[in-house]
């Protein structure tokens, strides 16, 4: 008989005994694997926090109780637990749930939770606002330890500790973020261990200094009993870094263990005089053998085999980012001052077997966008050329230091945009379509975009030989459409500014900005069968973009529709808008991409389509600008 079935809210659980709610987790593991081996998603750090998940929901009174979740790609035994069974198999699908937290699809869901380590910032927040309003509920934020290697993080510890506001964060340690963690803090954790002395010593000691603080007792001794408490703190529990910070430190326990679980929740949930941090030791995968010997390689998957593990889609053609992995390193053996940065992203920027090849030439800072950006600009400064790979929506959280840092002082930092687009099912906390719009407005800044893999390697190529600033090359996620020799040694210098006529016609202008483009060539031929000749442009250079190509056919044809995988504000419609209005051409102009608002997730087809961003959309648009000419 299903457990889960009968639960609609984590009320429903809250009398329920040890032993039922070790097997509602089985259940709730079941029910992960099952769905997600059928529509893809995060899979090992949603199997790692089932127990934690039902203890937390057990224990504090949500939704009353405020439970933030960091990232939220942990987020599916919460989904679960909030009545969400009967919608859980549309995981990640068009019109379907979300895998990360999402306020409008539950009152459970605090805030938006798709990149890292904002839990502990909206936990302060959220207590300040409790505390004036006068309630009294909890906040509980759950962070894990790769959101730990972000900066932010300890802002908003050492905010709290300094308010010394009641907040609970419960640090999920599984030893990963995506990668192996890296950095200080890292090992730390690693390092901590717990022993029960030193809780119970503690306790005794608040107790007395509460006795004594109704007493009047003379200051010095109070001062004595604190030292005493400052030797024994350092002698058992070494650096202590949390408590340092403000914050009463429970742990490490294990978070496969409810009983240990609940009973550790309880007892810091009466503690209401100052901000815990309770630490919890969890496996990556737990409970799916081959999702715990990989723990990477099952943090966000395709469709796959049950049994053994095998994912379904696996692409036979190379991505945009295995091209980048590896012609880098073939650069790289040429030119011993090529390097590459990375935040917490190795495999998903293609560069594990770089840094197999160059270990000293690579290097994951961990999640830290903004100090990946501004470490490459001093790498650039004194001569090493780094190659900074960086998704698009993450690059959005370092945009001070792109400006500051590297343009500013125009240093040729070289950034390679990966998950520039739509990319599908992870929505719009992913979706990288701001960053044309947010780039161009930078001076210095140089950007490019592929129309295909082996314009990629000749772009990857022209980024690393130019020297007079910074330059992007943007790309998006998924395969490339045609054949590429991977073990090419030469490549060619893409002439920056300008661009690629592709095909001439006198009836109408075509201009597409990166894998589009191709968008634009099939346009075209559906064109032809109407009567429109049409010119298809690849624009190939956004900035500085080739004015020198546009404005003599822009003149003569004064019909133009433009196609990009970006926000039509802003973009690159714009910037031809831009150009058209500066040197007074009037033409009629349709520009398709992306509207005002924030794209659902979905199939990368299935939104261009419901965007208009596909090839009929492209002919209709022709058709449209065509018509309104003759009118005109």
């Amino acid at each position: 008989m299903s457990l889960l079935k009968n639960i609609k809210t984590p009320h429903d659980i809250r009398r329920w005994s040890i032993t039922k709610l070790q097997a509602l987790a089985q259940e709730i593991r079941d029910t992960i694997i099952n769905v997600v081996s059928e529509t893809g998603g995060h899979l090992a750090a949603n199997l790692g926090v089932v127990e934690l998940t039902i203890a937390l929901h057990y224990v504090f009174n949500t939704p009353k109780d405020k439970l933030i979740w960091d990232v939220g790609h942990q987020s599916y035994p919460h989904k679960l637990l909030t009545g969400r069974l009967k919608k859980f198999t549309t995981l990640r699908q068009y019109k379907g749930m979300s895998g990360f937290p999402k306020p409008e699809e539950s009152i459970y869901d605090t805030f938006v939770a798709g990149h890292s380590s904002t839990s502990i910032s909206l936990a302060a927040g959220s207590a300040v606002a409790r505390d004036v309003l006068k309630k009294k509920h909890h906040i509980i934020s759950v962070i894990g330890d790769g959101s730990m290697t972000a900066g932010m993080a300890y802002e908003a510890l050492n905010h709290i500790g300094h308010m010394q506001k009641n907040v609970i964060v419960v640090l999920n340690d599984n030893t990963m973020s995506i990668e192996k963690n890296v950095g200080a803090m890292s090992n730390y954790l690693n390092k901590l261990i717990t022993d029960p002395k030193y809780n119970r010593i503690k306790d005794s000691i608040d107790t007395l200094l509460d006795r004594i603080g109704k007493r009047p007792v003379a200051q010095f001794g109070v001062h004595v009993i604190r030292r005493f408490e400052e030797a024994i703190k350092n002698t058992v529990v070494p650096g202590m870094v949390f408590e340092e910070l403000g914050f009463r430190y429970f742990g490490p326990i294990d978070g496969h263990n409810l009983q240990s679980m609940i009973t550790m929740l309880k007892r810091i949930k009466i503690i209401r005089n100052r901000p815990i941090l309770l630490h919890v030791i969890t496996q990556k995968g737990h409970g799916l053998d081959f999702a715990e010997r990989s723990p990477e390689k099952y943090h966000g998957v395709s469709a796959f085999n049950r049994e053994n593990g095998k994912q379904k889609s696996i692409p036979d053609k190379p991505t945009y980012t295995h091209i980048f992995g590896k012609t880098l390193i073939t650069l790289a053996k040429a030119d011993k001052m090529v390097c590459a940065v990375t935040p917490a992203m190795l495999s998903g920027s293609g560069l594990v077997e770089f840094n197999k090849q160059f270990p000293n030439r690579c290097w994951d800072v961990g999640i830290a966008e903004q100090h990946a950006i501004t470490f490459s600009a001093a790498l650039a400064k004194w001569g090493l050329k780094p190659a900074c790979a960086i998704y698009s929506s993450f690059l959005q959280r370092g945009y001070d230091q792109l400006i500051h840092d590297v343009c500013l002082q125009n240093l040729p930092v070289r950034f390679f945009i990966d998950r520039g687009g739509i990319v599908g099912p992870d929505g719009p906390t992913h979706h990288g379509v701001l960053d044309l719009s947010f780039l161009r407005i930078i001076p210095r800044l140089v950007i490019l975009s592929p129309a295909d893999g082996i314009e990629l390697q000749n772009m990857i190529y022209t980024a690393l030989q130019y020297t007079k600033g910074p330059i992007a090359v943007r790309y998006p996620r998924g395969t490339i459409n045609t054949d590429i020799n991977l073990e090419r040694k030469r490549f060619s210098r893409i002439p920056i500014g300008k661009c690629e006529i592709r095909t001439k016609g006198k009836d109408i202008l075509l201009i597409g900005f990166g894998p589009l483009v191709s968008l634009c060539d099939a346009a075209a031929v559906i064109l032809k069968q109407y009567g429109i000749a049409a010119t298809v442009i690849n624009l190939r250079t956004l900035k500085p973009i080739d004015k020198d190509t546009i404005l003599p056919l822009a003149k003569k044809i004064k019909k133009i529709v433009t196609i990009e995988d970006n926000v039509i504000a802003g973009g690159m419609g714009s910037a031809i808008n831009e150009l058209l209005q500066k040197n007074n051409i009037s033409a009629i102009v349709r520009s398709l991409g992306i509207p005002d608002a924030f794209i659902e997730q979905g199939s990368i087809e299935k939104i261009r389509q419901s965007n208009n961003m596909d090839i009929p959309a492209i002919v209709n648009a022709a058709k449209m600008v065509c018509s309104q000419f003759r009118k005109k």
